[in-house]
């Protein structure tokens, strides 16, 4: 049985920095590729940042040059480094996090999601 912890949301003011991070454990699951998500009330779940098995990353143009993704594959998990937040990213944060094995389907898990609040 897989299970994907996710950590690090809280309260924040404008212009302040938060890291999540996302721990996933279980059943021979390592990640290979990635992603954080968010989602407000009444809204869609809106990706945000990806990184893939190479290590390449990409980002939503509402936080380019802000959030940073990264993949420790020796703790098997995923940051999120958010700086200079903005109230405008308050929402809940949901990681991603993939398994590739050869001749295989990707297999994905996602986090339980976690509050950042970024007061003004």
């Amino acid at each position: 049985q897989v299970q994907v912890a996710e950590s690090g949301g809280g309260l924040v003011q404008a212009g302040g920095s938060l890291r999540l991070s996302c721990a996933v454990v279980g059943n021979d699951f390592s990640i290979n590729s990635g992603g954080w998500y968010r989602q407000g009330p009444g809204n869609q779940r809106e990706w945000v940042a990806s990184i893939t098995s190479v290590g390449a990353t990409a980002y939503a143009d509402s936080v380019k040059g802000r959030f940073t993704i990264s993949r420790d594959t020796a703790k098997n998990t995923l940051s999120l480094q958010m700086n200079n937040l903005k109230p405008e990213d308050k929402d809940v944060y949901f990681c991603k996090a993939v398994r590739i094995q050869l001749g295989q389907p990707p297999y994905d898990v996602w986090g339980q999601g976690t509050q950042v609040t970024v007061s003004s």
